[in-house]
Formats: structure tokens, C-alpha cells, sequence
């Protein structure tokens, strides 16, 4: 089969293109959904009642988010079990980008005044909705960034491909902020410095088309490179046998642990600087300012990656670029309403952000292999369904804190930059640089502490698989065995049947039949005269092919 290690131009623009719609996409979902609901959705004339409603939705927007994180790994093995002419991933690109970006729409509606007529049957269906779209949104974006595996198996290939995906990804969710307040004001039925429900319908019908039109585009134009690396002879079925997978490659599960904290600290900070320009600063457009302004960072962050990656160790840019962050957290917090002073502190904390996440997406996906090494199997979209997990959940604190903050310092509908007291801002900037200034400390510390997988320590991986993934065991001789072969044990200890294994790897046969013991010292001798055919980087198997042509596994 060919185990192509480059991308044509075409496929890399349209899986480039597809960042972009998928970003935009999250953008609209995770930042501006909830402003929509907490400044223009609930419009009763009654505060108290309107803040009930706000707080009951942003409420029920965390809880099922969070429900959903729980059904992510499950996602993530459905797309690697799918077997289609197209592939695993296109067809979760395209079903999933349709659905979700019809149902967004929807939910930028009132819903014809539902919640007027019964506010409880208005909660219930948004809720019905609203984990709808973002399951099928899920099968989207796990596809979508799961594809990267299967478009090259080299890393530095990798990094450039994600490198044009996230300047796509970059612009998307840059573009998004420019736009969204200038476009709803402009297209509202009446002039307002927010907007109104017209205006931002508007706006997120044209967020949605784009990103159903780009998930089309990476269904079209975009293939899967078939290699041995890539074949399983059986899929990972079952709660435990998923749960195993994921738990069993720490360098993924230590990875995903810093990116949690990092993601609920940026979340929350990058949600709450639109409320900071309106209702602290008083400028609402000037939101759109600093946005184009972090469109072109992003580019720049992100056009130096694949540099910097060549000669700073990805654990030193980590911790370089969260440093940074914390910087500019503390020129946020004392920058007050001078715009130049803001507009500097908040791209310091935007600029490493493009870095951070492209260094999380390699680590992540060199796991892969890390994972398949070390546990003797391939889960591609199982494993990469974490970090669109992390993403997710960092979004669902996120919506749960803006919302409830929002309603705490006065930020609802018809309030202004001069209602807001001193107490409410005080509030306000405690959730919005305190908290998330904890967070990035603890994701800097987990991930210079535990995480140890290097681009020379995936190069050496690949290398690994690519001599033993499907052969390394194979008969290649033509040597026969006939009759029984007595085989002494390897070591001493007490023999037990394979089945009695906790590892289901082999405890299920899928790499052979034989046998287990329980060691009583740490001797291990070959059972009979043999040649060494392989011995694993890691030295935890050896493989044998004995002059009486029996092919031993001794692992």
C-alpha cells in the first residue's frame, strides 16, 4: 500500500479551508452564542425574570456540555471503526458539519417567541437542540483533526500541514470577532451599539454557511493514506476496551491534563473580553480592533511554529508561551479603560495561544503511535478525540462562568458601561484574570513535569512500527512445525493461563495464543535455540524465531 508523506496542494488548501469554517464555527458556538443569550435573547421587560431564564440556559448549556464530554471517547471510536469507500473521517466531516451548522442557526432564534408562551417547554427543546448539535459537532471536529494522522505518518510533515490549518483555523476565529459586532449592528432592523436579534441572526447564518460549505470542501478534496501502520487486525470494542486504550498512553492522558487547565483558563478570559470592552471600557467596537489586531498575530504565532519547533524543544516553547500569557494576564488586570495599554496586554495573552494549541495537536497525535508501540494497537480518532473534549469542556466552564458572572456584575440586557458599579467590576476581573492566572501555572507545571514525548522520540517510534507493525511476528520462512514442540518456560514462576491476563491485549489472543506467568525471579532465558528477530526500542518484548521454526513472543 502507499504511505504517502506529503499532501497535494489542493488537499492541503481544502483541509486548510476546512480550520477555517470549523473555527469560525466553535467561535460563534463558544463565544458568541452565549452573548447573544445574555444581551439580546431574553427581551420580557421583567429583569428578574429574564435573569432566571439567562441563568437557567447557561446553566443547562454547562451541564449538557459536560454530559457530552462523556460521550466524546465513544465518538472518537465510532469514527475509527467506520469503514467507507471515503474513508473513516470525510463522511463525520461532511454529515457532521450539516447538522450542526443548521441546528446553530436555529438556536439563534427566539424560536418564534417559545419562551413567552411556556418558558419550561422552550428549556426543554433548546436543551433537546442544543446536545443535538453539539454531538454531531463533535463527529466533526474529532474527524476533522483526526484526519492529520492519516495524511502523513512523518512529524515534521505534520506540523506543516497543521501549520496551514491553523493559520486557517487562526483567520476563522479572528474573523469572527472582527466581524460580529460591526455586522450586527449592520444588519439589525434598528440602529443599537449591540445589535439585535435580526442583526445577529444574520450574522450566524453566514458563520453557519461557511462552515457547512468548508466541511463539504475537505469531503471533496481531501484523501486517506492507507499504510501497514494504520491496519488493525481488531477494533477497540466496549467501555473497558476504550477506557484501557486512553488510560493505558499516559503521554496523552498527561498532555490532555495541562491542556484542561490551560483550556478553562483561556476560555474564560477570551469569553469575558468582549463584556471588558463593553461594559468596563464602554467601547464596544473597539472589540473589533483588537480582533483584527489578533488575526494577524495568530498568522505570525503560527507561521513560526514550524521554526521555533525546529530548534526550542516543544516542553521550552510551552513553558515560553504560557509565561508570556502570564504577563499579559497582569497588564490586563491594572490596564483599566486605556485602549492602547488593553489592546497591548490582551495580545500578549492572545499571541501564544496559535502555539500552544499546535504544540498540544502534535503532541497529541504523535501519541498515536506512542500509543499503538506501547499498548499493540492503533486508535487514531479515539485518541484524538480528547482534545476536541478538553476543548469542549474548557467551553462548558467557560459558558457557565460568563453567564453567571454576567448576571453577578449586572452585564444583562439594556445594562451600559455606566451601570456596571465598582463591586461588579471588581467581581468581574477577579473571574476574568484570578482565576485563569491559577490555571495556566498548573498547566505549565503538569506539562514540563510528565510529559516527555519528543519529536526524536516519536521519529524513533515510527521507525519501530514501520520495521514491526504487522510483520515483526510473521512466519517469513519457510520453515514448518509439525507435531507438538515441548517449550520450556522462559522463566521461573507460577504458570497461568493467558486469558487470566489483566491486559486485553492478550488476554484476548489478538496478538497470538500462549501463555503467562507470574515471575518469581527476573531471569528470562530463551527456551530453546533461537535467533533474535526483534527486540522493541522500549525493551519490554523480545521476538524469537527458533531453529525448530516456532515463533515466540516473549513479552
Amino acid at each position: 500500500m502507499d504511505d504517502k508523506k506529503t499532501m497535494s496542494k489542493t488537499a492541503r488548501w481544502a483541509y486548510s479551508l476546512g480550520a477555517f469554517g470549523n473555527d469560525a464555527f466553535f467561535a460563534l458556538l463558544s463565544g458568541y452564542l452565549i452573548m447573544f443569550i445574555t444581551s439580546h435573547l431574553f427581551n420580557t421587560g421583567n429583569a428578574e425574570t429574564d435573569a432566571k431564564m439567562i441563568s437557567i440556559i447557561t446553566m443547562t448549556i454547562m451541564i449538557l456540555r459536560i454530559v457530552e464530554l462523556f460521550i466524546d471517547p465513544f465518538i472518537g471510536n465510532a469514527i475509527d471503526r467506520t469503514k467507507t469507500r471515503w474513508g473513516h473521517f470525510r463522511p463525520w466531516v461532511v454529515a457532521g458539519g450539516t447538522v450542526s451548522s443548521i441546528i446553530l442557526l436555529i438556536l439563534f432564534t427566539n424560536m418564534g417567541g417559545l419562551y413567552k408562551k411556556n418558558a419550561l417547554l422552550y428549556v426543554i427543546v433548546f436543551g433537546i437542540l442544543y446536545i443535538t448539535m453539539d454531538i454531531f459537532y463533535s463527529f466533526k471536529d474529532v474527524g476533522f483533526w483526526s484526519m492529520l494522522p492519516s495524511l502523513s505518518t512523518s512529524s515534521r510533515e505534520r506540523e506543516k500541514t497543521a501549520s496551514y490549518a491553523r493559520i486557517g483555523s487562526t483567520v476563522g476565529q479572528g474573523l469572527v470577532g472582527v466581524l460580529v459586532m460591526p455586522a450586527a449592528i449592520f444588519f439589525s432592523a434598528k440602529a443599537t451599539s449591540t445589535g439585535d436579534d435580526r442583526g445577529w441572526f444574520i450574522f450566524a447564518l453566514i458563520v453557519c454557511l461557511i462552515a457547512l460549505l468548508t466541511a463539504w470542501g475537505v469531503g471533496i478534496f481531501t484523501r486517506e493514506n492507507h499504510s501497514e501502520i494504520r491496519e488493525n487486525k481488531k477494533d477497540t470494542k466496549g467501555i473497558i476496551a476504550i477506557f484501557k486504550a486512553l488510560s493505558g498512553n499516559d503521554q496523552l492522558m498527561w498532555v490532555a491534563l495541562a491542556y484542561l487547565f490551560y483550556c478553562v483558563a483561556i476560555y474564560i478570559t477570551n469569553s469575558l473580553e468582549v463584556y471588558y470592552f463593553t461594559y468596563i471600557m464602554g467601547m464596544p467596537k473597539a472589540f473589533s480592533i483588537f480582533s483584527t489586531i489578533n488575526i494577524f498575530l495568530g498568522i505570525i504565532s503560527t507561521s513560526l511554529f514550524p521554526i521555533l519547533s525546529k530548534k526550542i524543544t516543544r516542553k521550552t516553547l510551552f513553558s515560553c508561551c504560557l509565561g508570556l500569557m502570564l504577563i499579559g494576564i497582569a497588564l490586563f488586570a491594572v490596564a483599566g479603560s486605556n485602549l492602547p495599554l488593553v489592546l497591548l496586554a490582551a495580545s500578549m495573552f492572545g499571541f501564544p495561544q496559535q502555539m500552544v494549541f499546535l504544540i498540544v495537536l502534535m503532541v497529541m497525535t504523535d501519541s498515536v503511535e506512542y500509543g499503538q508501540l506501547k499498548l499493540g494497537h492503533r486508535d487514531e480518532s479515539l485518541a484524538l478525540s480528547i482534545r476536541p473534549l478538553v476543548d469542549k469542556f474548557g467551553g462548558a466552564i467557560s459558558n457557565g462562568v460568563v453567564g453567571q458572572i454576567a448576571i453577578i456584575a449586572g452585564m444583562t440586557t439594556g445594562a451600559t458601561a455606566s451601570s456596571i458599579t465598582a463591586a461588579g467590576q471588581f467581581k468581574f476581573k477577579l473571574m476574568m484574570f484570578g482565576l485563569p492566572a491559577v490555571m495556566l501555572i498548573i498547566a505549565v507545571a503538569v506539562f514540563r513535569a510528565k510529559v516527555i514525548l519528543s519529536e526524536k522520540k516519536h521519529a524513533e517510534i515510527v521507525d519501530e512500527l514501520e520495521k514491526t507493525w504487522g510483520k515483526q511476528f510473521d512466519k517469513t520462512d519457510d520453515t514448518q512445525v509439525s507435531g507438538e514442540i515441548a517449550v520450556p518456560t522462559p522463566i521461573s514462576g507460577k504458570l497461568m493461563n493467558l486469558s487470566s491476563v489483566k491486559d486485553q491485549t492478550f488476554s484476548s489472543g489478538s496478538v497470538g495464543q500462549g501463555f503467562a506467568i507470574k515471575p518469581s525471579d527476573g531471569k528470562v532465558l530463551a527456551p530453546f535455540d533461537a535467533t533474535v528477530r526483534q527486540v522493541f526500542t522500549t525493551r519490554h518484548a523480545v521476538g524469537l524465531v527458533g531453529d525448530n521454526g516456532v515463533v515466540l513472543l516473549i513479552h
